[in-house]
């Protein structure tokens, strides 16, 4: 039986998708505004091709539909440029996909026209859709955010941002065994499967880190000042003349502001700081450790200490940006693939580290603990930030890095 709230909630996510392109001018849905990402008419289309392919072909035994378009929409992110060609223009996509979305929501409310399958006992198909919808419209957001920060465009500011050096104000977490990943439900491959992880202790910042303390950063060279990045950092760097956050801009005042979905606006002192590539933050934690009083041994956190922390309440303001891990993503011990190719994470590559926590922007059904995300070191378009984590409080010196280092990979 497929609950009335999971219909409902995939009739909501179905809007949200469609509404992120019907206002657009017809000339920007199909295009690309950033290297690494795709065109909002081919998430769509994607979204639209996923449904196809799950609930027509892999239950129903019916490829139509799906094996007219899979040329197109079975890719990974992002897409080639033949793909890009063969995308139907805004009005025909917007039909297709309004069309294939009410027939799937009549076909689901109507349990007997479906075969059995395991897929569809309590639902689980529909609750997996509305998560693989969910990560869909967070791309989506991406790319209309690309988009805004193409426009430009100044803004008077009201309230300029002044820096400010971030509190060392941490949660000590404890040596044990710790739980990642989920037990079941509907989750992702990269969850699973559950295990108890050993953890030395160590501490967590209380907050990400806020726009105030990105700004002092700045101020302090932290983007002139080589030692504090990396040599893939640097490089990284010197190819794009990064000086400040990718949607950061100064007025003729010269004072900061974002360019954000929605056009220019103010920076908020404590808000967590959002726009940031991996190796952004990684330089900001060298220098945090090399500079700031309290925060000697700094680093970015590894996603187990993260889940950890998280577990036990010591995460304070959550959920605001998505928050860069020192660790690339991993298949977890004992991990077994899906049988379904499109259930499968595809960034088991060594080239994406993981990000943690969620956004502003992550629906609902994305909103726990285990979930895992991740991005190419370069991508500062993902509504990420970062927080740090510290060394244990020892009272020996001497002890000080010794055990800190030991810290840098799980027991």
């Amino acid at each position: 039986m497929i609950a009335p709230t999971s219909l409902g909630a995939l009739s909501t996510i179905h809007e949200l998708l469609t509404q992120l392109i019907e206002d657009l001018p017809a000339r920007d849905v199909n295009r690309r505004w950033h290297a690494d990402l795709p065109s909002m008419g081919w998430l769509l289309g994607r979204s639209v091709y996923l449904e196809l392919y799950w609930l027509r072909e892999r239950l129903q035994g019916d490829d139509d539909l799906s094996r007219r378009v899979r040329s197109i929409f079975a890719s990974s992110l992002p897409p080639a440029a033949e793909q890009d060609r063969a995308l139907p223009p805004k009005e025909h996509l917007l039909n297709w996909a309004l069309e294939i979305q009410d027939q799937h929501l009549t076909l689901l409310a109507n349990p007997a026209s479906l075969p059995e399958h395991p897929w569809l006992k309590d639902g689980w198909l529909v609750d997996y859709i509305l998560q693989v919808h969910g990560r869909i419209y967070e791309q989506m957001l991406s790319v209309r955010h690309a988009r805004a920060v193409t426009q430009d465009g100044s803004h008077q500011v009201h309230a300029p941002l002044e820096a400010r050096l971030p509190s060392p104000d941490s949660t000590e977490i404890s040596q044990g065994h710790y739980r990642i990943g989920a037990r079941d439900g509907v989750v992702f491959d990269n969850e699973q499967p559950m295990q108890m992880v050993e953890m030395r202790n160590f501490r967590i910042c209380n907050h990400p880190v806020d726009n105030a303390a990105w700004l002092a950063f700045m101020e302090d060279n932290g983007y002139q000042n080589d030692e504090f990045w990396s040599d893939p950092g640097r490089n990284w760097k010197s190819g794009t003349a990064a000086s400040h956050p990718w949607h950061w801009r100064r007025n003729d005042q010269q004072h900061w502001y974002a360019l954000g979905l929605n056009g220019p606006a103010e920076l908020i002192p404590e808000m967590p700081v959002s726009g940031i590539c991996w190796y952004e933050a990684e330089a900001f934690a060298n220098w945090a450790s090399a500079r700031l009083e309290g925060f000697r041994g700094a680093v970015l956190p590894h996603e187990y200490h993260w889940e950890a922390a998280a577990r036990i309440g010591g995460l304070q303001n959550a959920g605001k940006v998505w928050e860069w891990c020192a660790n690339a993503l991993h298949p977890y011990k004992d991990y077994e693939p899906p049988k379904d190719v499109e259930m499968r994470t595809r960034e088991f590559d060594d080239r994406h580290p993981a990000l943690r926590g969620g956004c502003i922007h992550t629906q609902p059904s994305l909103r726990r603990i285990s979930v895992r995300h991740a991005g190419l070191p370069e991508a500062g378009y993902l509504f990420s930030g970062l927080r740090l984590v510290l060394p244990p409080a020892l009272e020996e010196e001497a002890l000080y890095i010794e055990q800190w280092q030991k810290f840098l990979t799980p027991a």
